[in-house]
């Protein structure tokens, strides 16, 4: 998943959680000479911070110097960029000159400089590398933000100049960007409440202020229930299958943990998890299964269920302050899709066939039990185990010798660094003399083709306690040609640690995501942007994952692969068959790879299509947010007893946490996956991993950040609409062909009828 700096998503969306009354700005009875004078005259008084975010960073790019920053310096930093920011939003609305472009607009972006640099260390440690005191602070700062950035952005003032500047707009002259920079603000804050009453607005702020604080201790909740609820099992023998080296890793995690003799897997953010399909023991995987499942259901220490329903609430309220009928029909304005109903049609065209895929495929697993002399059917904690069997048997495919030839710093710097250069022109200098938030994290400069620096890259890829799960890009710094910064970019995983002295080997599951998550770096690399708000990855929520997931499909072409995966012991590269077997392979398990996704996405959505009414009576009621859970999920005929979500919503972070912003979006991962399949077709078809084509890539869609249409720079990039057919032959979920007839997207809307199974 990506990240979007703290002050774009508020200075723009945001912008958007603007403002307030509908009043018209009264511009007085100067002459325009006079309204000149009086504006170059105007010199209003702003606050200057201290302490080290009061300025730039010295360091190369403006890169955080986390030597010299502390965990006291967050507070005063936080509490004085919020300062300078009120007396610069004050400063534009006591301009005596006229409302303009460059007086209103450009100075609302250029507005809490100090805030956005605080921000953006301060959430990425506490998502990378949180202390107690970090929560601490977490937990006092979210609400008070919320609060400041709604003074801002429902400030009638401050709406009557932006309104008068959009009101203007057909006589003015601007750049593509500008235009688009004002239709966001403008827009932004019409979402955010501009054209309330004021009773109303103050019932947004009041809602604002709240979530803030339940979705900051849901986040906070999620993560203890994974990081302090690992499995303990008293004996070696109940870890049968375990390697050496994990069942060492086990042990001192236990120790860590205070159970000195014993052995401990810590679980990872997804309700399967990893090490199921290896463990012989069925009890064992069992219990590590429902410990996942049933995390944060009130089943062991921590409970999240009313949580939920209040964050479920909370956003139906405020949706229907706007009018509408739920938070997805809100919430979705300035999505690619649009409409709720849009991604939902997307979504349950493929429910039949992904149904009959399930029963078909646990049939199969259910055959494989019995032929194992088990007397048992296969459940959730078995699938994997079962399925993976099955893929060594008919596709000759032992994942753990796939891992062998994945080594983790191969995989980056044979791998995906010669990808960058092959495709872009690109060339990446470890260094080691700028300081780090923890000592895993490893630093690039990276280079154009022409040797210019183009911006710096981090890499913080193991899995640690105080890291929340998952995978995901952010930026230190992003590019902007108005403040002349260039991109200082991270990338977040959370593969599990080999111990000290031996060789770090990957899953190639991890280096699909290791190769995704740097499809945003580049998004974010490629920017070309004046303005922040609209740089880089700054697009919708339903395109930023297409990028990245187009950039999987070079971890197996083969002039790269055969660069990178080379065997830990021989330096063999990995033989050509294997890689077609892992391919070959993919097509299968989708019942519960693909099925896990889709069900995650349906409920994302059903949560958010909750009226006031029908979430007030899930609030206090934990029993009624599992029944809604469930039946949110039965109602549509998947087998979720056997292929849970990939979330369930007591622990779903991407939805009801505050540095995810997926609600209503989840679907989102499906939407851009049609949007990539697509897109690696035209890739095969127009020569595959060369300059040109990624040259032609980086100005059609990387360098492009929020400026246009999404439709229009797809197009622009392969000369048509997408068509949804690639990903669904990806999937294995398609017939004959015949149902791909017609099947091109255009305006948001999908074609119609089923698809059917294979």
């Amino acid at each position: 998943m990506t990240a979007r700096k703290l002050t774009t998503m508020f200075t723009t969306v945001s912008a958007a959680a603007l403002l307030a009354g509908c009043a018209t700005y009264a511009e007085g009875n100067m002459d325009p000479i006079s309204q000149a004078e009086a504006a170059a005259e105007y010199n209003p008084a702003i606050p200057e911070g201290t302490g080290y975010f009061a300025s730039d960073s010295t360091l190369p790019f403006h890169a955080p110097d986390f030597a010299r920053i502390s965990e006291d310096d967050y507070i005063p930093a936080f509490e004085q960029g919020m300062e300078i920011q009120l007396a610069e939003v004050q400063a534009i609305i006591d301009n005596p000159a006229a409302p303009d472009f460059e007086n209103t607009i450009v100075a609302l972006e250029k507005s809490g400089a100090m805030l956005g640099r605080v921000a953006s260390v301060f959430f990425q440690l506490t998502g990378t590398n949180t202390t107690d005191k970090l929560d601490e602070i977490n937990t006092e700062i979210s609400p008070r933000l919320s609060a400041h950035f709604d003074s801002i952005t429902l400030n009638p003032e401050l709406f009557a100049r932006v309104k008068a500047v959009y009101d203007n707009r057909a006589a003015m002259t601007m750049t593509v960007e500008d235009a688009r920079l004002l239709e966001n603000t403008y827009r932004d804050m019409v979402q955010a409440g501009a054209l309330l009453s004021e009773a109303e607005r103050e019932q947004v702020k009041a809602i604002n202020t709240q979530l803030s604080t339940l979705t900051t201790e849901f986040g906070q909740l999620a993560r203890d229930a994974m990081a302090d609820q690992p499995l303990i099992v008293d004996t070696r023998e109940e870890l049968a299958g375990l390697s050496d080296s994990d069942i060492q890793a086990a042990a001192a995690l236990a120790a860590e943990k205070g159970h000195e003799g014993k052995y401990a897997i810590a679980l990872q953010n997804t309700t399967q998890q990893p090490l199921l399909p290896v463990l012989e023991n069925r009890a064992t995987r069992e219990k590590l299964f429902r410990l996942s499942h049933d995390r944060a259901d009130g089943t062991y220490a921590v409970d999240t269920r009313d949580l939920i329903a209040r964050i479920a609430l909370l956003r139906a309220e405020k949706a229907a302050l706007f009018g509408k009928p739920d938070w997805a029909s809100y919430t979705m304005y300035d999505r690619m899709a649009k409409e709720p109903a849009t991604a939902l049609g997307f979504m349950e065209q493929m429910v039949p066939a992904l149904a009959a895929t399930q029963r078909r495929e646990a049939a199969m697993l259910n055959e494989a039990i019995a032929a194992d002399g088990g007397d048992f059917t296969v459940q959730p904690w078995d699938w994997y185990r079962y399925a993976n069997k099955i893929k060594a048997e008919q596709y000759d495919l032992d994942e753990d010798a796939v891992m062998e030839y994945f080594v983790l710093e191969n995989v980056l710097e044979d791998g995906i660094f010669h990808m960058a250069k092959e495709l872009y022109g690109l060339t990446f200098e470890r260094r080691t003399d700028l300081p780090v938030y923890h000592p895993d994290v490893w630093v690039y400069t990276v280079f154009e083709e022409d040797g210019s620096e183009l911006g710096l890259f981090y890499f913080d890829p193991f899995q640690r306690p105080s890291k929340r799960g998952g995978a995901w890009m952010g930026n230190f710094v992003d590019q902007s040609h108005m403040t002349g910064n260039k991109p200082v970019i991270y990338n977040v995983l959370n593969i599990p640690k080999a111990p000290d002295g031996e060789v770090q080997l990957v899953s190639f599951d991890w280096v699909n995501t290791a190769f995704h998550e740097f499809g945003h770096a580049v998004h974010g690399m490629f920017a070309d942007q004046r303005y922040e708000s609209l740089s880089g990855t700054a697009t919708a929520r339903d395109f930023v994952e297409y990028p990245s997931q187009v950039h999987e499909m070079w971890a197996t072409w083969p002039s790269v692969l055969s660069n990178y995966a080379k065997h830990y012991e021989t330096g063999e590269t990995i033989p050509a068959e294997m890689i077609e077997r892992i391919e070959a392979a993919a097509k299968f398990n989708q019942g519960y790879d693909f099925g896990e996704v889709v069900e995650a996405a349906l409920l994302d959505m059903k949560w958010h299509a909750l009226s006031p009414d029908e979430a007030r009576a899930l609030v206090g009621n934990p029993e009624a947010v599992d029944a809604f859970e469930r039946r949110s999920l039965t109602d549509l005929g998947l087998e979720i007893d056997l292929v849970p979500p990939r979330y369930r919503s007591t622990y779903f972070n991407h939805i009801f946490s505050s540095p995810a912003g997926y609600s209503a979006g989840y679907y989102s991962y499906l939407w851009t996956e049609m949007l990539d399949r697509d897109s690696r077709e035209w890739f095969r078809q127009n020569g595959g991993l060369t300059r040109a084509n990624g040259q032609h890539y980086r100005d059609t869609v990387l360098s492009r950040g929020g400026t246009m249409d999404y439709f229009e720079m797809f197009e622009n990039f392969a000369g048509r609409q997408p068509d949804v057919q690639p990903m669904l032959e990806a999937r294995g979920l398609t017939g004959s062909g015949e149902e791909a007839a017609d099947s091109e997207v255009s305006d948001g809307e999908l074609p119609a009828g089923s698809v059917e199974g294979s």
